[in-house]
């Protein structure tokens, strides 16, 4: 049995088939997801999803880097209130993203210490969204103690930026981005450093669809029914069986959210 730490159900691309997807999940080996909320928006629509499927859903509660410029002084206690609901079990997607620069930097890095602070005050863990921001992340990281840790999500760096992570403390999430033989050669080498209890598996659905996969889905959507498909290739680059990472991952992900 799986864990899915990472899944966008609130985005439009499964309007159509919410409940569809999640058992197709069900039915696949994954017994839990995780839904992401990326602003204050979806991270009511996640909660009510997740409100739904006791046991089975739960979510997160965040502002994106991407939309960080829409955070004002409101913002921290909608965030407060939303962390109360019994479904919300992390603080997140936070963090920066320095490559694309929708929102700008100085507000990056306040909305995500506000978010970071907020974590701290409730201990809860915190859902992490980094990307060609590694060295101001670890900077901010290493200044906000965190009671209940964080996770690098959708991870694609190397063995040094995984090691730097660890370093802090967090554990780090890892995406179909490994079945990309263009790009995955840091990711690949980074999980052999990765200890089975700080890695957790996510599909990122419906973005990041294993490039291997084989029927491609339908308009290259990607579902939480195809995480198997992700363990297994992580199991083969760390060079383990396919049961032990699942079974680890699974307990990891378990804890680190309180499931």
């Amino acid at each position: 049995m799986l864990i899915d730490i990472g899944v966008n159900l609130a985005d439009k691309r499964f309007a159509a088939d919410r409940d569809a997807v999640v058992e197709r999940a069900r039915a696949a080996g994954v017994e839990a997801m995780v839904l992401t909320g990326t602003r204050l928006e979806t991270s009511r629509a996640v909660a009510g999803l997740a409100a739904e499927r006791p046991g089975v859903l739960s979510s997160t509660a965040g502002v994106h880097p991407h939309d960080a410029k829409t955070v004002d002084g409101a913002t921290a206690d909608a965030l407060r209130a939303l962390a109360a609901r019994p479904e919300v079990v992390a603080i997140g997607e936070c963090g920066l993203d320095f490559d694309r620069d929708f929102s700008p930097r100085p507000q990056q890095r306040a909305a995500f210490a506000m978010q970071l602070g907020l974590a701290a005050e409730l201990s809860m863990p915190v859902f992490l969204h980094a990307r060609a921001a590694h060295e101001a992340m670890c900077e901010m990281l290493g200044a906000q103690p965190l009671p209940a840790g964080g996770v690098v999500h959708c991870f694609t760096g190397g063995p040094a930026e995984a090691e730097a992570y660890l370093a802090l403390g967090l554990h780090i999430g890892v995406t179909g981005w490994i079945c990309d033989d263009r790009r995955a050669d840091e990711l690949r080498a980074a999980v052999k450093v990765i200890p089975l209890d700080r890695l957790m598996l996510e599909t990122d659905a419906p973005y990041l669809t294993p490039r291997d996969l084989r029927p491609k889905p339908k308009r290259g959507r990607n579902e939480p029914a195809f995480l198997p498909h992700v363990a297994a290739a992580v199991a083969r680059w760390m060079g383990r069986e396919v049961d032990e990472v699942a079974a680890a991952t699974t307990a990891t992900a378990r804890r680190f959210f309180g499931l």
